[in-house]
């Protein structure tokens, strides 16, 4: 049976390539690094920090998901993650530290095992050489905002110019070549924006200039009713460098690397705010302000060039065709902190840490301004393209096609999403945890300080206060407690024990 699959594949090889790519859908998988749902006008309603009308246009001409959570919060393993549809302990890749094994099961191979054009151009962070791709440029390590260096299979590359629009660039020339050959393809345009130092590009250092934005309500954020390890924390908007914050602006971190001509664009850009923060002496709570408005500008600064590259993208499929046939995904790695708590960055399996934003589209299969509310994770990614290319889902995979959810199927569908932190301490001193979530509650365990968080998604949506020594929801408490015994025997987690001797280190 076996020599039978391979033979049929190979006749398919045989046939005009356009005859099945016309049969195929083409896949457009646009990832981000650190894009928050808070920052995404389709997910924050009324509450928007910022109009992102492309990322919102494929929601409106497919779906939005709303209850999307990834499985290790933090970059590296989230990307593993999505390749092979399997969770950290099983995929190899616990921690930003190690280097994935690239001779495993990823989906990229599968596609190309089945005929298609595959590509990957921007952020890789695996450390290891991209496999499963017929074409790839990534950067080495977080890679540059400014005249970015990118790994190839023949060296390193510097291009002149901005990193979104680079790899746009280099997206959209593949897959011009991928339709003149008549191809398939399946493309994975992974940005480096909007991940820190925040480095927005020319053509952005005056968007919200005169813009006052609201502070978030816990921006001075106490932690008291959470866990000990809270306010033991190294990612608060004072722990942030002079590079985050271009004070002055020759600390910025890619100022080496500019030419005279961005220099010039991006002095201008902070100079004169520059110049009035070192005239006055703020004290400590008006210098955390002036650091959030700092710091969200800029942020919002690299969201909109990723927003307008996205509808470069989508422009290029509808001049060329190919808008109908081609499911477009947009996410990011994880969710991202922007002053909630005080903080900066990611890792906590906090919801505005959990959450990744996803939306989909594919006009030719399903319909648009879809609203999905199950739990569904980024091991369910691979599973979907799969499915939708026709390609069969290896069983090794954790994740579950999404394609029922979307095309008016009632399947029966998981009620609790699990959660594992590994890299602790970490740059931030986030300590190890895992837990479950479901639609109105969530627990955690902290398992090294011995300490459990329960909260009330319902009451207490920006989990302020834990209820687990509240007797009112002992009930609720016991059923959380089974539904993760029952996760990690399903996904046959590794005993906190193992974890402690494998990845603890010494707190500096």
């Amino acid at each position: 049976m076996q020599h039978f699959i391979k033979y049929f594949f190979f006749l398919l090889t045989l046939l005009p390539s356009a005859l099945i790519s016309a049969e195929r859908p083409n896949i457009l998988f646009i990832f981000s690094d650190d894009h928050t749902t808070q920052a995404i006008s389709s997910y924050a309603g009324d509450n928007k920090l910022m109009e992102t009308p492309h990322i919102d246009s494929i929601a409106q001409e497919g779906a939005i998901f709303t209850k999307n959570f990834c499985v290790n919060a933090i970059c590296a393993p989230s990307r593993a993650v999505v390749l092979t549809g399997k969770h950290s302990h099983k995929n190899g890749q616990f921690t930003n530290g190690n280097t994935f094994d690239g001779s495993q099961m990823t989906f990229p191979k599968l596609f190309k095992e089945h005929g298609y054009s595959t590509g990957i151009f921007g952020k890789w962070h695996l450390k290891s050489s991209p496999t499963g791709f017929d074409e790839w440029m990534v950067y080495p390590g977080q890679g540059s905002y400014y005249n970015p260096d990118y790994r190839t299979p023949n060296g390193m590359k510097r291009l002149e110019g901005y990193s979104i629009e680079l790899t746009t660039d280099l997206s959209i020339d593949f897959m011009k070549k991928a339709q003149k050959e008549n191809k398939s393809f399946m493309l994975m345009c992974q940005y480096k924006a909007p991940h820190g130092h925040w480095n927005p590009g020319p053509n952005y250092l005056d968007l919200f200039k005169d813009k006052t934005f609201k502070e978030p309500s816990t921006l001075f954020d106490n932690f008291e009713g959470r866990n000990s390890n809270a306010p033991k924390h190294k990612m608060g908007l004072h722990h942030m460098h002079e590079s985050h914050l271009k004070i002055p602006v020759e600390k910025s971190k890619e100022w080496g690397r500019m030419t005279a001509e961005q220099k010039a664009a991006f002095k201008k850009g902070y100079e004169a705010q520059n110049k009035a923060y070192f005239a006055k002496k703020l004290s400590p709570e008006d210098d955390i302000r002036w650091r959030y408005q700092r710091y969200i500008k800029d942020y919002l600064r690299c969201v909109k060039s990723v927003d307008d590259n996205i509808g470069r993208l989508k422009t290029f499929l509808k001049e060329n065709g190919l808008a109908d046939n081609t499911i477009i995904v947009y996410s990011s790695d994880q969710g991202f902190f922007l002053g909630e708590h005080g903080w900066y960055d990611k890792r906590w399996m906090y919801d505005i840490s959990l959450r990744m934003p996803l939306v989909m589209q594919w006009p030719a299969k399903f319909e648009g301004n879809q609203t999905i509310t199950q739990i569904t994770q980024n091991t369910d990614f691979a599973p979907t393209l799969l499915d939708a290319a026709g390609i069969t889902v290896p069983a090794e995979m954790d994740g579950t096609s999404m394609l029922p959810l979307l095309t008016g199927q009632k399947p029966e569908w998981r009620d609790t999403a699990y959660y594992a932190y590994y890299e602790s301490p970490g740059p931030h001193n986030v300590p190890f945890h895992e837990g479950v979530r479901t639609d109105k509650y969530k627990l955690i365990h902290y398992y090294e300080s011995g300490e459990w968080e329960l909260f009330d998604l319902t009451k207490d949506p920006g989990e302020m206060k834990s209820q687990y020594n509240n007797p009112e929801y002992k009930s609720v408490l016991k059923d959380l407690k089974k539904r993760l015994v029952e996760q990690r025997e399903q996904y046959k987690a590794p005993e906190h024990e193992w974890v402690l001797n494998k990845f603890k280190r010494k707190k500096k």
